[in-house]
């Protein structure tokens, strides 16, 4: 136990029961207890741990980004001082979750190129550190400080991990023998930043740099490194991802078949076209057209150096499990010529013999994210207002959702704002998920409604607490007006939840209030007064 959680033990049973364990003599306990308080946090806020005398740190680096405008900062200070975020249970009440809103707000000022308030350093790395989904945005607006800071307090420790290189400074493009001296003799993490900063700007030398030492490295690493291709793959990427389908690693060969089948172009990807093509077929001989399939006999060693898995998951069939790795790694392209010069949306329509379509779709649901075709996506969506919330390809929420990724932001929203229109919110969350923030209008018009005809139809209000946080932080705040007629307390049906009425009431309140807050929020970064 540290010394401040010993505090506040004591705090919490009180000095009659637990007296402080430090302090000095002759002080009634309640005092000491506080004297101790005190100190221990002057020496939390000063953001270096208490340690013999040694010398003292170089200067913070300077910042060289504009400073936030006062209101700006003085909203920052309120946003991490929040803890009603780690509240567990019980009813929210009208008040606007701030920490919830740290993000959006840290997004923003990063937009606008804001250097972090100095004072405001400790609290942003501790939220940080308790928050990993807030690091990158985080550490972006902390800048270099945040990094020196990093190196004097153990517990800041991640931001070093987290910035490429541990925070070194990387050689510049021009700098040739500065590169090949790093990648030689770097730290691991110096070497992974190194090769993914290359990769952004010159993809081929990054490429060639790690051809030079490929037989060197070890598994783990060679892992690692060939994660950083997925930037800029292209065709030039083939001939080196080819070498490493015989790598001695099957994470590596496996991998490298991935990014092999993401180039539709690639000899493996035609071969994979050829062992697909031979499992599906459409068939005539009935009434009307069938796509037929025939599982492949056998895992040969070909389909295995090509990244196929020969041992099936528990509770799947090989033959089956090899199928739809076949298919997932064909290119999507070559099926409309292969099934009769059908487009993507009469190939998925094709009814499909023998209960094969769940895993036949399925494996083009991978393939269309895989290759990021959207015309495949479009086909395995289908239309939002579909009897079948399903689709007619996708089998699950997720695969939707994975699909959706593939569409324009747009296309994505209008999606969703369809399927909500016809299916209602209960479906919708993980769908949601994927569409760009602030939500377009029809999408937002789309999630108030529904969220509306919910209450109106006495439906269980908690159920739609998650729908509801996400609306807070995703509806556009420009819709907060539009919502001023949703804050009336309903009367409430016969068979509604009693008390459904005033929860609703609530949360349509706090979903008014938190708009607004996150209109001020921009006004405020923007320097005008809110």
């Amino acid at each position: 136990m540290t010394a401040w959680e010993d505090l506040v033990t004591t705090a919490l049973l009180g000095t009659d029961r637990r007296p402080p364990t430090t302090g000095r003599p002759c002080r009634e306990a309640p005092v000491a207890l506080l004297d101790e308080a005190a100190v221990a946090t002057v020496r939390r806020r000063a953001g270096l741990r208490p340690a013999p005398a040694a010398r003292r740190p170089e200067p913070a680096p300077a910042d060289p980004r504009p400073a936030l405008p006062a209101a700006a900062a003085r909203r920052l200070a309120m946003l991490l001082s929040d803890r009603s975020g780690a509240a567990a249970g019980g009813r929210r009440g009208t008040s606007p979750d701030l920490m919830e809103l740290l993000p959006q707000w840290l997004a923003a000022a990063n937009a606008r190129g804001f250097a972090a308030p100095p004072q405001a350093l400790p609290a942003l790395l501790d939220a940080a550190r308790g928050r990993t989904d807030l690091r990158p945005a985080a550490l972006a607006f902390a800048g270099p400080r945040a990094l020196w800071l990093a190196r004097l307090n153990q517990d800041w420790r991640f931001a070093l991990r987290a910035s490429p290189g541990g925070g070194a400074a990387l050689p510049g493009p021009e700098d040739t023998d500065g590169i090949r001296q790093l990648w030689q003799e770097g730290l691991f993490a110096e070497r992974v930043a190194l090769l993914a900063a290359l990769r952004a700007r010159a993809p081929e030398t990054a490429r060639e740099l790690l051809a030079g030492t490929w037989a060197t490295e070890r598994a783990e690493d060679r892992l690692m490194f060939l994660d950083s291709l997925r930037t800029g793959l292209a065709a030039g990427d083939e001939p080196f991802l080819e070498q490493a389908l015989s790598d001695r690693s099957r994470n590596v060969r496996t991998t490298a078949a991935e990014l092999l089948s993401a180039l539709p172009g690639s000899a493996l990807a035609g071969r994979m076209a050829v062992r697909a093509g031979a499992c599906v077929a459409v068939d005539h001989t009935g009434d009307g057209p069938v796509i037929a399939v025939e599982t492949p006999p056998e895992c040969d060693p070909g389909m295995e150096r090509d990244g196929v898995v020969a041992k099936p998951p528990t509770g799947r069939g090989e033959r089956s499990w090899w199928l739809g790795q076949l298919v997932e790694a064909a290119p999507l392209s070559g099926w409309p010529a292969r099934l009769g010069g059908r487009s993507p949306q009469e190939i998925v329509a094709l009814p499909v013999a023998d209960g094969w379509q769940g895993e036949l779709h399925a494996a083009w649901c991978r393939a269309a994210v895989r290759q990021r075709d959207a015309e495949w996506a479009r086909a395995l969506l289908g239309v939002p207002g579909a009897p079948e919330a399903g689709g007619p390809g996708a089998v699950s929420l997720a695969e939707r959702a994975k699909l959706l990724g593939t569409l324009e932001g747009g296309e994505r929203a209008g999606w969703v704002a369809g399927f909500i229109a016809a299916h209602g919110l209960s479906e919708a969350f993980q769908l949601l998920g994927v569409c760009a923030v602030p939500w377009s209008a029809p999408l937002g018009r789309s999630v108030v409604d529904a969220l509306n005809i919910a209450r109106d139809a006495g439906s269980y209000p908690w159920s739609f607490s998650g729908v509801m946080g996400l609306a807070e932080r995703c509806l556009d705040p420009a819709e907060a007006g539009r919502l001023d007629a949703l804050l009336a307390i309903p009367d409430e049906r016969e068979d509604a939840s009693p008390g459904a009425g005033s929860y609703w009431a609530e949360a349509f309140q706090r979903l008014v209030t938190t708009l607004r807050l996150r209109a001020a929020m921009l006004t405020e970064l923007d320097g005008r007064a809110p």
